[in-house]
């Protein structure tokens, strides 16, 4: 099977997280990051990429703005700060792609709405919406996700690797708030090394992304691990990286090597 340079593809999923379009400390919108990455995604579309955006942080965003200071623990509480979130994210992810003469769309989704014989719905929209030149903007429907919400399973990093294999998409990046896949976490250990390409989901690999330390973002090491996987399910190569600069998402895209390539491609 042959590996097509990344700048060769054309239909992209990237999904963010919460890590980085908000802060920290706060839970407050990240302005200078979203700004960012709303200005690059923007070029590479009118580059000609095909851009599918997954975003994370309805529920972080619904809690700071009703003053919570820290996401509930309880799932009505949950589903009230995402309700209250998914609006104000949203509304801020419009404000800025209109800024660029770009149309953005919501679909929320669950994962009965993703069983086998209902998945060509949304296949069938985000095509026609992606034909009219607008970026499909997709999160879980937090509001009324109670089994997403109470299992946790993941949350939007396999929702993006899932949402890639409907699409036939030809490149999952996943945005997170570490530069990639280490053997170890590099915050503790300043021997820990950035693993620059992965060819197989082995033992090894779940074992670092399992260990100590390696719970980086919202979804965890683990979970982004479990994503890969159904990509791979796919045939789908994905491209984990940081999110703090989105404009490292030029280099991806002019070939330089970033972050972690996982592929199964032989």
């Amino acid at each position: 099977m042959e590996e097509l340079a990344i700048s060769k593809r054309k239909r992209i999923v990237i999904k963010v997280g919460t890590s980085t379009i908000t802060h920290h400390k706060t839970g407050m919108l990240n302005i200078r990051r979203m700004e960012a990455l709303v200005k690059t995604l923007s070029d590479l579309k009118n580059t000609g990429y095909e851009i599918i955006l997954v975003s994370s942080g309805s529920i972080g965003l619904g809690a700071a703005k009703l003053g919570l200071n820290s996401k509930p623990k309880d799932t009505p509480g949950k589903q009230a700060c995402a309700a209250v979130g998914q609006c104000e994210l949203m509304y801020i992810y419009d404000k800025y792609f209109s800024e660029y003469s770009i149309n953005v769309a919501q679909i929320l989704l669950t994962k009965y709405v993703l069983l086998e014989d209902r998945r060509v719905n949304v296949m069938n929209t985000i095509d026609r919406l992606l034909s009219i030149g607008t970026i499909p903007i997709v999160n879980e429907n937090d509001t009324v996700a109670i089994d997403e919400l109470e299992l946790e399973v993941g949350e939007n990093d396999t929702l993006a690797a899932i949402v890639a294999g409907i699409l036939d998409a030809d490149l999952l990046v996943i945005l997170s708030d570490i530069e990639g896949l280490y053997t170890d976490d590099p915050r503790k250990n300043k021997d820990a090394e950035l693993i620059k390409r992965v060819e197989s989901i082995d033992g090894y690999i779940k074992d670092i992304a399992k260990g100590a330390g390696t719970k980086f973002g919202t979804g965890g090491m683990a979970a982004k691990i479990d994503a890969v996987e159904v990509a791979f399910k796919h045939d789908i190569d994905v491209v984990l990286m940081s999110g703090k600069d989105p404009a490292k998402l030029y280099d991806l895209f002019d070939n330089k090597p970033i972050g972690t390539f996982f592929t199964n491609r032989k």
